[in-house]
Order: structure tokens, then C-alpha cells, then sequence
């Protein structure tokens, strides 16, 4: 029976392991992909010798999605902001790509998802702000 309670303990140690060693696997081939990505857009730039302000939108996708993995290396959790974030570029980036084809409508709606999603933002922020998940980060209830 006193093996049993080491024994547990080893396998979920171990899976542990393996879970993080998947998650660094994970975020290696996704940061490899978004190099490369990048690489082919800043040759394909290059190569027509002109960048237009998509290609900019793109690389700034491209970024966003460089800081997730970065902050999820130095933190071990993803904020959701970040997808926020790429999720407004990557809305604004089809109004410019379809500027001949948009439509009153799809504009509106394209207008009202990036202020929706900045409203979630915004909202997100104050309540990390207001009610942190840390003890330490809370702030002095005195203060108020």
C-alpha cells in the first residue's frame, strides 16, 4: 500500500512531463510555421518590390502570433487577449482586402465586430485589473 501513493505520484509526474514536452513541441512548430510565413511574405515583398498595407497587417498578424508564443513560454498561460488582438487585425485586413467588393452591410457588420471585440478587451483588462487572479496583485483594500 506504501508504494501505491510513490507509484501515483511517479505517473503523474511523468505524464506531466510528456504534457509539457507537447506543449514546447506545440509552440516550436508554431513558431517555426509563423518564421516561415513571415519569411515567404517579406520575399514574396521583396520580389514584387512593393508592400502594400495588407502585407503590413499581415506581418503585424504574423507578430501578434510571435508574442503569444513568447508569452507563453515566460508565463505558461496564454492570455485570451492576444487572439483578441489578431482577431480585430485579421477582421480589419478582409475590409481592406475586399475594398471594392464590400458592401454597406458587410462593412457595418466588419465596424461592429472590432468594436464588440475592443469592448471584450476592455472589459477583460478592467477585470484583471479589478480582480486579479493573484493574492499578491490585489489591490489594498484600504486604499479605496
Amino acid at each position: 500500500m506504501k508504494y501505491e501513493g510513490a507509484l501515483h505520484r511517479s505517473i503523474k509526474r511523468r505524464l506531466e512531463q510528456v504534457i509539457e514536452m507537447a506543449e514546447l513541441v506545440g509552440l516550436l512548430a508554431i513558431g517555426i510555421g509563423t518564421a516561415l510565413a513571415m519569411g515567404h511574405l517579406i520575399w514574396k515583398m521583396t520580389d514584387s518590390g512593393g508592400v502594400t498595407l495588407t502585407d503590413l497587417l499581415l506581418m503585424f498578424l504574423y507578430l501578434e502570433v510571435f508574442a503569444m508564443v513568447g508569452q507563453y513560454l515566460k508565463a505558461g498561460q496564454l492570455p485570451v487577449r492576444f487572439p483578441l488582438y489578431i482577431a480585430m487585425v485579421s477582421i480589419a485586413r478582409d475590409v481592406i482586402l475586399r475594398a471594392g467588393a464590400n458592401t454597406e452591410l458587410h462593412l457595418v457588420a466588419s465596424a461592429g465586430a472590432i468594436l464588440l471585440i475592443a469592448l471584450g478587451v476592455l472589459l477583460i483588462r478592467y477585470g484583471q485589473s479589478r480582480y486579479p487572479s493573484n493574492a499578491d496583485e490585489r489591490p489594498d483594500e484600504r486604499a479605496r
